[in-house]
């Protein structure tokens, strides 16, 4: 069953670069004491993912933090590595936390994991979009599968 809106984001560790190499970094630490837009991306360097959902919440991180969100977080099921290396490529900087669910640990966990072995993607998480505020779900955004819409940066702007 997946994640609901009032529901307190799981226990799990997540990957960060820091400027030592990886961190693990667990969800409770992450999520304390802020509001944080956490979006999901099915694979980083993917085209959606690249073209549009990752550039929404670059482009949008100030009006974001105008409307009281501390922290934009990126997460997909790849690894620190890859992830860190799209953050550089898509110019990141500070303004959005590139975090890698290695092992899909916490969008299974979530209940928000989806089966790409067709596409030769094996278990990734769906796309999706929420506001976490001091690690509990308070706006909650699932697409539909192959949809981009309701996870965008302009849809939770709309939304806060």
């Amino acid at each position: 069953m997946a994640i609901n809106v009032g529901d307190k984001i799981p226990e799990s560790t997540l990957m960060i670069m820091g400027e030592r190499g990886p961190q693990p970094t667990q969800t409770s630490d992450l999520f304390a004491g802020k509001k944080t837009a956490l979006f999901s991306v099915p694979g980083a360097f993917t085209p959606t993912c690249s073209a549009k959902h990752l550039p929404s919440f670059v482009n949008h991180a100030g009006d974001l933090s105008a409307k009281g969100v501390d922290q934009i977080v990126c997460m997909s099921v790849n690894d620190v590595f890859v992830m860190s290396a799209w953050g550089k490529d898509q110019n990141t900087g500070d303004k959005v936390v590139m975090a890698a669910d290695g092992n899909g640990d916490l969008a299974k966990a979530m209940g928000l994991e989806f089966d790409g072995t067709g596409f030769g993607m094996g278990t990734r998480g769906q796309r999706f979009a929420m506001v976490i505020n001091d690690g509990t779900v308070e706006k909650l955004f699932i697409e539909e599968p192959g949809s981009y819409e309701v996870s965008s940066a302009e849809h939770i702007l709309a939304n806060l």
